[in-house]
Formats: C-alpha cells, sequence, structure tokens
C-alpha cells in the first residue's frame, strides 16, 4: 500500500486560462517598463534620437527639399515616426536576447505561468514604449508648427495602423534576438537593414525625385506604404488604399516570422 502510494505518477499539473495567461503577460510588460526607472537610457534611446531626427531632417533639409521647414514638416514627421517605429521594434530583440544570454528567461519559464507570457510580455511593453515615442514625435511636431489635417480621429487612427504595423513587425527582431549570441548583434542588424529600408522610401523625399530604377523598389517599400498612410490620417489625402497594403504587409510579415521566431525560441530554451 505504501510502495503504491509513493510510485503513483503524479497528476498532470492544472491548464492555465487565457485569462491568467493575460494576466501574467500584463505583470511582466510592467516589470519590463519599471526597469526603466534603473536604466533611464533605454527611454532616452527612445527619446533624443527621433526628436534630433526631426529637428535636423526640418532646418537642414527642408528648405532644400521643400522649399521651407514648415512645408517639409508636414511631409516628413510622418516618414520620421515610420523610420522611427522600425528602429524600436529592434529593442524588443535587444531586450529578449538580453533575458535569454542572462538566463533571465529560464528563470521566468520556470515560474507557475503561461509559457507564452515572458515573449508577449516583453512585446507588449514594447509596445507601449512606441506610443510613447510617438506621441513625443507628433507633440515636437506640433511645437515645430505642424498641424493635423484631420482632427483627433486621424491621429487615433494613425496610432492605431502604426502600433499595429510595429506589433506585426516585431516578429522580425524576435526572431534575431533568438538567433544571435549577443544583445548588440541585434542592433547591428537593425542598422545594417533599417537604414536602407527606409532611405530607399519616400520617408524624406518625394518618390519622383529618385532614378527610375529606384522608384519600382520605393513604390512597393513598406516603409513607403505605411509613410503614405499617416500621411493621410495626419495631413491629409488618401488612407484608403495605403492603409489597406500597410496592413497586408503587416499580416505577411506576422505569418511569416512569428512561427519562425516561436519555432527558434522552443529550440533555444
Amino acid at each position: 500500500m505504501t510502495a503504491a502510494t509513493l510510485t503513483a505518477p503524479l497528476a498532470p499539473a492544472r491548464r492555465l486560462s487565457l485569462v491568467a495567461g493575460l494576466r501574467h503577460t500584463v505583470t511582466l510588460a510592467w516589470r519590463s517598463l519599471v526597469q526603466i526607472k534603473h536604466n533611464p537610457m533605454e527611454l532616452l534611446d527612445l527619446s533624443i534620437q527621433p526628436v534630433m531626427f526631426v529637428l535636423l531632417f526640418t532646418y537642414v533639409f527642408g528648405g532644400a527639399i521643400s522649399g521651407s521647414p514648415g512645408d517639409y514638416l508636414k511631409f516628413a514627421l510622418p516618414g520620421i515616426i515610420v523610420q522611427n517605429a522600425f528602429f524600436a521594434t529592434m529593442t524588443t530583440g535587444f531586450g529578449l536576447n538580453n533575458d535569454l544570454t542572462k538566463g533571465v528567461f529560464d528563470r521566468l519559464q520556470a515560474l507557475p505561468i503561461a509559457r507564452w507570457a515572458p515573449l508577449a510580455g516583453r512585446i507588449l511593453a514594447d509596445t507601449v514604449k512606441q506610443a510613447w515615442s510617438v506621441s513625443l514625435l507628433v507633440g515636437v511636431g506640433m511645437v515645430l508648427g505642424f498641424r493635423l489635417g484631420n482632427g483627433v480621429l486621424g491621429l487615433l487612427g494613425a496610432f492605431a495602423l502604426l502600433l499595429a504595423f510595429s506589433l506585426a513587425a516585431s516578429w522580425i527582431s524576435v526572431l534575431v534576438g533568438v538567433l544571435v549570441s549577443e544583445p548588440d548583434k541585434v542592433q547591428i542588424f537593425g542598422f545594417m537593414v533599417i537604414f536602407p529600408l527606409t532611405f530607399t522610401s519616400n520617408a524624406f523625399v518625394p518618390t519622383e525625385t529618385m532614378p527610375s530604377w529606384l522608384q519600382r523598389w520605393v513604390e512597393v517599400n513598406p516603409v513607403t506604404i505605411l509613410a503614405d498612410a499617416l500621411r493621410g490620417l495626419l495631413v491629409g489625402g488618401p488612407v484608403a488604399g495605403p492603409a489597406g497594403k500597410a496592413l497586408i504587409w503587416g499580416a505577411a510579415i506576422a505569418a511569416i516570422f512569428a512561427p519562425l521566431a516561436v519555432r527558434a525560441l522552443k529550440r533555444r530554451v
């Protein structure tokens, strides 16, 4: 009787509910956000660099490209917001790789929480940081003279579209963060890929000013499409076409890179 009791198999662990998993996700996202208090440079990276881009592009290139800084700001601010959003997605991979290399992710996985909560919490926290960065850029732009062409509804639509696309694009960063051995390599990847991607778009200059062979790529570049959608929402112009194409691009990116990232993460942990 005693031997049978001792050797009896343990009952399988109770599956966590979706509500519990979401609660764990929010808790871990808050953990990532609270770390900013101990490492304020993380927030400064999302604040100073975007503001510098707005000031430099507006006052250095504005007169040459659009005739005046004010006119150029209407064109360039949505593009700068898009560029900043792409760079900000790299923080997801950087933070994830940092947690993996230091063993933090393994310790979190050992806790009685949903297995997907650590990754979801990281992505949610970085989405909140994205919202802060976009708010800061719009605020600085308005101080410099930028005005919303479609009011608050256009601004909210731009926020929703940008955050949805950033959420999809962050899966690229997650995959890179899992595959590389050091956090710094995530940033190297970002500079090698995102810089050419954003500068071969109409984020900063009109498409028609570029060579004809480059224009064909610029027109299908997701940065161009997302920048056009934000211009329509924030300034005025076509919205449905660019926004629909941007969502298709985001869905395609998520469909390709999310399964690859999850598979790579399972192999690593």
